[in-house]
């Protein structure tokens, strides 16, 4: 483990996103440019078993995830996610 590595963990605390929503943005992202629909991906059990309902919200507002999916996309899929 380098210095750099150790800082990183010793602030890690910071960072508010978790590997594991990384993870899911990726594959969010990933196969809508497969060609599927977000509806779909949301679905996928992948999805559903690493999500809370909140947690899908918070993805949907990511960054990354808007303009991977466009805003209307998005905007329409969080519409649709039940609290």
């Amino acid at each position: 483990m380098g210095i750099a590595d150790a800082i990183r963990g010793a602030f890690s605390f910071l960072s508010s996103r978790s590997q594991g929503e990384e993870r899911i943005a990726q594959y969010v992202i990933r196969e809508h440019h497969r060609g599927r629909s977000l509806a779909e991906i949301l679905q996928d059990h992948y999805v559903t078993n690493r999500c809370t309902t909140e947690q899908i919200r918070r993805l949907l507002d990511r960054p990354d995830i808007v303009h991977a999916l466009g805003d209307d996309l998005v905007a329409d899929a969080k519409a649709h996610v039940v609290a």
